[in-house]
């Protein structure tokens, strides 16, 4: 079963060091996360990270989030997350753990839906 948890923003992350462990999480990301370049930033985010998955906006409003790494990337993700890009505001992310094997067809990080 997927565990879910909200992520405290207000914590710092402090690297756990190199761990082989694959991941795979999916996260919800509320707030004023559309059309202020959200997607772009997160792309650019985890790919920096290394992560592999993808970005999208819901029709909800929010913006969905599917990524693979090693636990200290998913962290960072959830991080960056958090803080959001410029001219965005966010509100909460929920976050899912996933099994790995829906992380076994992901490929490079990419947006879809983006033209």
């Amino acid at each position: 079963m997927a565990k879910q948890s909200e992520i405290d923003l207000s914590r710092t992350h402090t690297s756990i060091g190199s761990n082989s462990e694959l991941m795979v999480q999916h996260f919800l990301v509320k707030g004023r996360v559309q059309g202020v370049g959200f997607r772009w930033f997160v792309q650019r985010e985890a790919a920096e990270i290394g992560l592999r998955g993808w970005v999208r906006n819901t029709d909800g409003g929010d913006v969905e989030v599917l990524a693979a790494g090693e636990p200290d990337q998913l962290k960072d993700l959830a991080l960056a997350l958090g803080r959001g890009s410029r001219g965005s505001r966010v509100d909460a992310v929920v976050e899912h753990e996933l099994v790995e094997s829906e992380g076994a067809e992901l490929k490079s990080f990419e947006i879809e839906g983006a033209w």
